[in-house]
């Protein structure tokens, strides 16, 4: 009984309001890629020239999409060969 009132109160605390993140962009960075997207979105960036692929191309995309399925899901992954994460500060 007390590990469920424990959980309610869990939950009652992060689901309020002042928890909550302010809307819009938090960093200068977040704010330009914000920007980019709503251009897009909006079309006002498109290409005035018609991109299309033929059927080849499609044809061809889609054989390489279904070959990434052939490949064998490894059981666990090595950390060791992913690299390094260094600090860009």
């Amino acid at each position: 009984m007390k590990t469920k009132q424990l959980m309610i109160l869990c939950m009652t605390c992060l689901s309020a309001t002042a928890w909550a993140i302010e809307p819009g962009p938090a960093s200068p960075a977040q704010q330009g890629t914000e920007s980019w997207m709503q251009l897009q979105i909006r079309g006002v960036v498109a290409s005035t020239n018609l991109q299309t692929a033929s059927a080849a191309e499609r044809e061809l995309a889609m054989q390489r999409w279904l070959n990434s399925f052939t490949y064998p899901i490894p059981e666990y992954f090595n950390q060791d060969t992913g690299g390094e994460i260094t600090n860009s500060k």
